[in-house]
């Protein structure tokens, strides 16, 4: 009995998460790792580099090295969906607000609605997310009428895994967008607390080179 457990084929989603989990160790094991910054618009080679710590999911990454894309996540409007899922299908993006309700995350929230046809006509998958409740986000996509799904990132998950910092010495969660390809891969990075509306148009514009 126990030779034919060993021998049990492993579901391919763990080998998946398995997979990713080392690799995401493996890079973790350096501590701090110098890199270069790019302009998204040029793509010139930033003057001045920067040291980032290892494991932030930022520019090139592959989502594929990170377990939590393959985490299902529950959605404000019913079900579960996991970012993998929309692999070879559609571009992402994914925004993180700090809190369901407040006045930046409702100025933010409004204005991916506002421009939520341009992210359609592009057939990009919109979602914010954050660790409110389920119940929370859906009363908050009620109240604002969002077109889009709000996730749930449970105990911060998502947000530790991808590495976003907090702001105002870590009192404030992080305000941060990323553009993920067809393919899998990190094409934009977009970190801003105050400039809750900027996050729409620095999305945009990544946007319209995937077409």
């Amino acid at each position: 009995m126990t030779a034919m457990l060993a021998q049990a084929p492993a579901c391919s989603l763990c080998q998946q998460r398995a997979t990713a989990f080392s690799s995401v160790s493996q890079r973790r094991a350096v501590s701090r790792s110098p890199v270069l910054t790019y302009s998204l618009r040029s793509g010139r080679q930033a003057s001045r580099p920067v040291v980032m710590a290892a494991g932030a999911l930022s520019v090139g990454d592959k989502l594929q090295d990170y377990p939590d894309y393959y985490r299902v996540l529950q959605k404000s409007n019913g079900g579960g969906v996991a970012l993998s899922s929309l692999e070879k299908k559609k571009p992402i993006v994914l925004f993180f607000y700090p809190k369901a309700g407040t006045p930046g995350c409702t100025k933010e929230a409004c204005k991916f609605r506002d421009e939520y046809g341009k992210f359609v006509d592009a057939e990009c998958e919109v979602f914010g997310i954050s660790s409110d409740s389920t119940e929370a986000n859906a009363a908050f996509a009620k109240k604002e009428r969002l077109p889009f799904p709000l996730l749930t990132d449970q105990s911060d998950f998502l947000r530790k895994s991808f590495g976003i910092k907090g702001n105002v010495f870590g009192m404030l969660k992080g305000r941060q967008t990323f553009v993920i390809d067809k393919e899998g891969k990190c094409v934009m990075s977009f970190n801003d607390q105050m400039g809750a509306e900027k996050h729409v148009e620095e999305a945009l514009q990544v946007i319209k080179t995937l077409a």
